[in-house]
């Protein structure tokens, strides 16, 4: 047996000495090189600049200069800014509530200065010349410069060689500065970004002014491809709380579920102007994708939230890249239904040309009118759903839109075109304006009866819930305390979504009855993993997302099969209902319904024009 370690002599309780809290401060706010750039750009875009030069050598280990056109620094203010808490941007606690400046602690400069070899290089507007502040000597002399500031950083972490040892290759830390400059560009498009590395200019986004500004600076910097594959979103909610009412705004593109990428690279949230990283707008960004994203892809989105200062807490973190919201579940939900709409529009409806001179096909409805003779010629006799059960191709016509009844003779008033042909039972060909239209009609079909599905539940019943299955022999498991506390906070949570989960001792839960849907799954799983949600998150996302789990299993079922022969009339019918459908671009599992080959691309298969 070990012996037991002596106890060490007690240390006296002591003031640190500034310059070992100096370095403890620049251990949290400079990690690496693009720590220190991202706080440079903070202090150049806080002055009002609106051209801002960034240059490195050896990916800003030797040098980091952030040169702007600011309103500067005035001569006698310089010999403050490399001082601790040193600030222009608060000077009282009601500041710090409600900040609007993206800097504010009034550290950075400071704990820079104690781990590089720091110079400022100023002149303020309508001051006669500049003056160059030595972080290492605190000399102050005059030079030339126009208005605006200049930071230089030589020789990072010269003083702490053990944490330089730390860094990454020259490579990677210029690329982790270059993600810090773009996350600035993304966010200001009325300021123009240069980036030199070594003595080259290795980015330059200038700055885009007028209504499409935004739409220029995403262009710019995600590409084009990027807004292409993307659909804008503008959504505004008034606030209302006690002490004041603001309006909670926002605004950018969101991805497009086909330009899911496999990796979170293209995933820029920002608050107030602010790039963060927060748990909440992260959960409801993936929330509002979950209907329509495939496996593990990973969404693209610029986003934009402006919110009153007030009402977040930016003083989180000394990276100032988190935040902490007064009311997490406001802006939760508020994030996800704009989002949820932005997405639930079919992209179909941007393939109508102007047509001219539309005529009707024979036997179709004459303006949009339902004809329950033509409906039921060609299997479409309308029956209300019973049950769980979903009825093939129900109200597929009749539910069409009455702008979908209308046709040219080359089908160019209907997006998604009229059917040609069906492909080994799986597949409809049809032909549009642009040219071949693929469909895939169970994925199609599937997501048409999920929407229909998800209305019926949250219209018709007078208390939305789901039909449980008791259990002939209840399933028991051995469960950690906080899935017995859950269970027993959340019972009338759990019943509403078909399942009744009880205690039989403090590490046992018995699970005594199950979503009917679900009657054949395992019971043991489905009670943990909607237990872990209940104790993650909050009641209503819970138990939206199980109703939608389920309503998306019952629709797969109820969806027409592969192999299904369809008439031309059945597969128009499917195409028009496509196109009234939101979200119909995608089906439940996120795979998707359409494609569009152009007939550009049909040229090139079979060497037209060459």
């Amino acid at each position: 047996m070990n012996p037991a370690p002596a106890a060490s002599p007690r240390r006296p309780i002591l003031e640190l000495p500034s310059d070992l809290i100096s370095q403890i401060a620049a251990g949290e706010v400079v990690e690496r090189p693009a720590s220190v750039v991202r706080e440079l750009l903070d202090n150049a875009l806080d002055a009002g600049a609106q051209q801002i030069t960034v240059r490195l050598l050896a990916g800003g280990v030797r040098l980091i200069s952030v040169e702007d056109d600011g309103q500067g620094i005035p001569r006698e203010e310089l010999p403050m800014a490399l001082k601790r808490h040193a600030t222009s941007k608060i000077d009282c606690l009601t500041d710090l509530e409600s900040v609007a400046t993206m800097g504010f602690r009034g550290e950075a400069l400071a704990a820079i200065n104690s781990i590089a070899d720091c110079a400022i290089l100023s002149r303020a507007a309508g001051q006669p010349s500049a003056y160059l502040l030595d972080g290492r000597s605190g000399e102050l002399r005059p030079v030339a410069r126009g208005t605006g500031t200049t930071v230089e950083v030589k020789e990072l972490f010269f003083s702490t060689p053990a944490r330089r040892k730390f860094l990454k290759t020259d490579a990677t830390e210029l690329a982790h500065c270059v993600e810090a400059v773009r996350r600035q560009a993304l966010a200001h498009p009325g300021v123009g970004f240069a980036i030199w590395s070594d003595g080259k200019l290795l980015e330059q986004w200038r700055r885009c002014d007028g209504p499409q500004a935004l739409e220029q600076r995403l262009g710019n910097v995600l590409g084009g491809d990027f807004v292409e594959r993307s659909v804008p979103l503008d959504y505004r909610k008034s606030v209302q709380a006690p002490d004041f009412a603001p309006a909670l705004a926002l605004r950018g593109r969101v991805g497009t579920p086909d330009a899911a990428r496999a990796r979170a690279d293209q995933q820029f949230f920002y608050v107030n102007g602010r790039f963060v990283r927060d748990k909440v707008l992260a959960h409801a960004v993936r929330s509002a994708f979950e209907d329509v994203l495939h496996g593990q892809r990973q969404p693209v989105f610029t986003l934009y939230l402006e919110i009153d200062p007030r009402r977040v807490d930016v003083n989180v973190h000394p990276t100032k890249i988190e935040v902490r919201f007064r009311d997490g579940r406001e802006v939760h939900q508020a994030v996800r239904h704009a989002i949820e709409d932005a997405l639930a529009a079919p992209r179909v409806a941007g393939l109508i040309p102007q047509a001219m001179g539309a005529i009707v096909p024979e036997g179709a409805p004459a303006n949009g009118s339902a004809n329950p003779a033509y409906a039921s010629q060609n299997g479409f006799q309308f029956e209300p759903p019973v049950g769980h059960r979903v009825n093939d191709l129900a109200v597929l016509w009749n539910a069409a839109p009455a702008t979908a009844e209308a046709v040219t003779e080359t089908g160019e008033t209907w997006p998604l075109g009229r059917a040609l042909a069906q492909l080994q039972g799986v597949y409809i060909l049809a032909e549009n304006a642009q040219g071949l239209v693929i469909v895939d009609m169970h994925a199609a079909h599937e997501r048409i009866v999920y929407e229909q599905l998800k209305s019926q539940f949250d219209g018709h019943a007078s208390a939305p819930g789901l039909t449980s299955q008791p259990l002939l022999v209840p399933v028991t498991f051995a469960a950690t305390e906080a899935e017995v506390a859950t269970a027993e906070v959340h019972t009338e949570t759990l019943r509403a979504l078909g399942l009744e989960i009880s205690a039989l001792s403090f590490r046992t839960l018995a699970v005594r009855s199950v979503p009917g849907a679900l009657a054949r799954g395992d019971a043991t799983e489905l009670a943990r993993s909607v237990l872990a949600e209940l104790n993650e998150h909050d009641t209503g996302t819970v138990l939206q997302r199980a109703r939608d789990d389920l309503l998306a299993t019952m629709a797969c079922h109820g969806a027409v099969r592969a192999n299904r022969q369809l008439n031309l009339p059945e597969m128009n019918a499917l195409l028009r209902q496509m196109e009234a459908t939101p979200r119909s671009d995608q089906c439940n599992h996120g795979r998707p319904t359409w494609r569009q080959i152009s007939l550009r691309e049909l040229d090139g298969l079979f060497l037209r024009g060459r």
